[in-house]
C-alpha cells in the first residue's frame, strides 16, 4: 500500500508540468531518450507479461516467447522509417496523415480501431492484476479492478504524459527487481537444488519453442513469429501511445534510441518470465499438495471441477499462489507492488494516448478545430476519465477468462487488424487513393470478421469456417488490405494510362487571321 501511495503522489506531482495541452500530450518535447525508452519497456512489461508469460510457459512451452523474438526486426523498421516519418510530420496524432492520404473516413476508422484496442488492453491488464492480487491478498476481484481503475486514472488525469513516463521509469525498475527475486527464490527452493528445476522443465518440454512445421492451423514457430512481427509493427507504426512518445523525446536521434532501448530491455526480461513459468512447473511438480491447493482454489473461483483442470487452465494462478504462500511477508509485499506496477505502467499509457486521440481526431476534427487551452485541457481530462471508466467495465466483463494473454492477443488481433494494412498502403504506394483504400478496408474488415466469428459458429458448414489459427487474423487482415489496395490502385492507374494513350489529342482552336496578319 505504501508503494501505491508513493507512486500516485509521484505521478500527481507532475500536475505542475501539465498545465497546457502540449505538455499533457508531449511533455513539451523535452524528455531524454533513455527515460522514453524505459517507458516503452514499461508499456510492454504489463501484468499481461508478469502473469501471462509465466502462465503460458507453465501451461505449455516457450512458444509465446517468439512474439518477443520478432521485436528487433520491428524496431529496426520503426527506427529507420516510422520515427523519422512522424517526427518530420510534426503531428501529435498518429492518424491525421491518414486523412491527408485517403480522406476523413480513414482517420475516423483508425481512431475507432485504436480506441477499441486500448479499451481491450486496459481491461485485460486490470483483470490480470486483479487475479494476481486476489491470490496474494484474498481481496475481492471486482474491488481490486475498480480501485485500480480509479487510482491510475487519477494520476494520469493530473500529471499527463510526463507523469506517465517518469512513473514508468520507477515501475520498470521495481518490475525487473521483482522478476529476478522470484526466479532466484524458485530455483533455490527446489528440493534437490537449481539443476532439478532445469531437468524437470526440460523433460516436460516446457522450454521448447513449438512445432517447426508449416501448419497455419496451429501455433507453430512460424505462426508466432508472423503474429509477433505484425503486432509489433502495429505498435511502432500506428499505435498512438508509441507515436506520442516519439514526440516527447528531445530529438529524432533520442526518439530512435528510445525505441531500441525499450525493445532490448524487454527481450531478456520477457525470457526471464518464461523461465519463471518453467521453474514454477518444476517446483509444483515436486510439491503435489501445493498443486492440489492451486487446483482447488481455481475450481472454487471458476465454479468448475478441480479434476478437469489442466495445466493451461491454472497457469495464470500459479505465480500468485507461490508469492502468497512461499515468500516471507516483506518480500511478498514487494512482489505485490511489482505486479501492481506492471498494471499501472501500461494502463496510464493507454489512458493518456486515448485522451489525445479523442481531442485531436474527434473533438477538434468534428466539433471545434480551434480550441482554447482551457477547452483542450477540459476535453483531455474528460476523455481520460471516460476511457478509464470503460476500461474498468471491460475488466469486469473478463472475469472468468482462463488466459489473460490469449484474451489480449485475440482482442488485439481483431481491433488492430486493419490499421497496419491501411498505414502501409499509405506510405508504401504512390497511387493508392481514397477509393482503393476504402474498398481494401471493407474487404479486410470482412475477412477479419469472418476469421474471428466463423470458427465457433455452428450454423456454418465446416468448409465455410476459418481453419487458421486465431493469431493469423491480424496477419491475413493486414495483407488483405494492403494487397487489395495495391492491386486496385495499379489497375486504376493502368486504365487511366491506357485512356491517355489511345484517345486522340484535342483539336487546337485557332483564331481566324485578321487582315494584316501573316
Amino acid at each position: 500500500m505504501t508503494y501505491v501511495v508513493v507512486v500516485i503522489a509521484f505521478g500527481c506531482w507532475f500536475v505542475r508540468k501539465s498545465g497546457t495541452s502540449n505538455e499533457f500530450m508531449a511533455a513539451g518535447g523535452s524528455l531524454p531518450g533513455w527515460a522514453v525508452g524505459m517507458s516503452i519497456f514499461g508499456t510492454y512489461l504489463s501484468s499481461n507479461t508478469f502473469l501471462g508469460n509465466p502462465g503460458k510457459a507453465y501451461g505449455g512451452n516457450f512458444n509465446g516467447y517468439l512474439f518477443t523474438l520478432s521485436l528487433p526486426l520491428a524496431v529496426w523498421i520503426a527506427a529507420k522509417y516510422f520515427v523519422p516519418f512522424y517526427r518530420k510530420s510534426g503531428q501529435i496524432s498518429a492518424y491525421q496523415h491518414l486523412e491527408e492520404r485517403f480522406g476523413l473516413w480513414a482517420r475516423t476508422y483508425a481512431m475507432l480501431c485504436y480506441l477499441l484496442t486500448q479499451i481491450a488492453r486496459v481491461g485485460t491488464i486490470m483483470f490480470g492484476v486483479a487475479i494476481g492480487l486476489h491470490a496474494l491478498t484474498n481481496w475481492d476481484v471486482t474491488t481490486i479492478i475498480i480501485a485500480t481503475g480509479l487510482l491510475v486514472t487519477l494520476y494520469t488525469l493530473l500529471g499527463g504524459i510526463e507523469a506517465v513516463i517518469w512513473t514508468d521509469v520507477v515501475q520498470s525498475i521495481v518490475l525487473m527487481g521483482g522478476a529476478i527475486l522470484i526466479f532466484g527464490m524458485l530455483i533455490f527452493s527446489m528440493p534437490e537444488g537449481p539443476t532439478q528445476a532445469w531437468t524437470i522443465a526440460k523433460n516436460a518440454g516446457k522450454m521448447e519453442l513449438g512445432s517447426w512445421d508449416i501448419d497455419p492451423t496451429q501455433s507453430t514457430v512460424w505462426v508466432m513469429l508472423l503474429f509477433g512481427l505484425f503486432v509489433n509493427l502495429t505498435n511502432f507504426g500506428i499505435d498512438q501511445s508509441f507515436v506520442q512518445r516519439y514526440h516527447t523525446a528531445s530529438s529524432e536521434r533520442e526518439a530512435k534510441r528510445a525505441v531500441w532501448l525499450g525493445a532490448f530491455m524487454y527481450v531478456p526480461i520477457s525470457l526471464l518470465f518464461f523461465f519463471i513459468g518453467a521453474a514454477l512447473f518444476s517446483y509444483y511438480e515436486t510439491q503435489p499438495s501445493l498443486l492440489d491447493d492451486v487446483r482447488q482454489t481455481v475450481a472454487t473461483q471458476d465454479s468448475v471441477d478441480a479434476a478437469t483442470l489442466q495445466a493451461a487452465d491454472i497457469g495464470d494462478r500459479v505465480l500468485p499462489h507461490f508469492i502468497a504462500t512461499k515468500l516471507p511477508p516483506g518480500l511478498a509485499g514487494l512482489l505485490i507492488a511489482a505486479i501492481f506496477a506492471a498494471a499501472m505502467s501500461s494502463i496510464d499509457t493507454s489512458l493518456n494516448s486515448s485522451a489525445t486521440v479523442i481531442l485531436k481526431d474527434l473533438y477538434q476534427r468534428y466539433y471545434k478545430p480551434e480550441v482554447t487551452e482551457r477547452e483542450a485541457m477540459y476535453a483531455l481530462r474528460l476523455a481520460t476519465i471516460a476511457i478509464g471508466s470503460i476500461g474498468t467495465m471491460t475488466a469486469l466483463l473478463l472475469i472468468g477468462q482462463k488466459s489473460i494473454l490469449d484474451a489480449w492477443w485475440l482482442l488485439q488481433g481483431v481491433f488492430s487488424g486493419g490499421m497496419l494494412g491501411l498505414f502501409l498502403l499509405g506510405i508504401m504506394t504512390r497511387h493508392a487513393n481514397a477509393v482503393s483504400g476504402l474498398i481494401a478496408i471493407v474487404l479486410g474488415v470482412t475477412v477479419i470478421g469472418w476469421m474471428t466469428l466463423s470458427p465457433d459458429n455452428d450454423a456454418l458448414p465446416e468448409m465455410l469456417r476459418n481453419p487458421l489459427h486465431a493469431n493469423l487474423t491480424i496477419v491475413v487482415g493486414t495483407v488483405t488490405i494492403f494487397l487489395t489496395g495495391l492491386l486496385i490502385s495499379r489497375l486504376a492507374n493502368q486504365i487511366s494510362g491506357s485512356h491517355s494513350r489511345t484517345e486522340p489529342a484535342p483539336a487546337v482552336k485557332t483564331k481566324p487571321k485578321q487582315p494584316g496578319e501573316d
